[in-house]
């Protein structure tokens, strides 16, 4: 039988969870801060562009999530996940950075990306590194992080 050491293993588990801790804090965060960016962009008014402001980082994660299998099998797993991690965070800075709402579409699109990516190959990775025995359990730490995500900001 092969040994494994539980600490590291379940370490492991726990940081490639964040990648749903991404979709959770971005869908709750966004929420948060809509009064200010309406007014900062002066889109109070305009539901076409609220919606926009909202959803795209959906449209992203569809792409992100599409492109993920082709791109595991080619660099693997774990780079991935690096990547994604890199996309969310260029992606929060441009969010805050945002001085018109066409870089603020974009950031949030970007991040999309980056949570596309995470939420697919986060639960595969898991699965990967997780031993037979504790496998099912860790692979729902993933869905655990993004209920708990959303019920910490909210």
């Amino acid at each position: 039988m092969k040994t494994y050491n539980k600490g590291f293993v379940y370490f492991i588990c726990l940081v490639s969870a964040m990648g749903g801790l991404l979709f959770g804090y971005d869908w709750v965060v966004i929420g948060g801060a809509k009064p200010f960016y309406e007014l900062y962009f002066g889109i109070a008014d305009i539901p076409s562009m609220q919606g926009w402001a909202m959803s795209i980082a959906l449209l992203g994660c569809l792409i992100g999530a599409m492109i993920t299998g082709f791109m595991a099998d080619k660099y693997g797993r774990r780079p991935l996940l690096l990547v994604a991690a890199i996309i969310f965070l260029i992606s929060a800075y441009a969010t805050g950075a945002a001085h018109t709402f066409t870089l603020f579409l974009f950031a949030r699109f970007l991040g999309g990306i980056g949570i596309g990516i995470a939420s697919n190959l986060s639960p595969m990775y898991i699965a990967e590194v997780a031993p037979a025995s504790v496998r099912g359990k860790l692979v729902s730490l993933n869905q655990l992080t993004i209920v708990l995500e959303y019920w910490e900001l909210r």
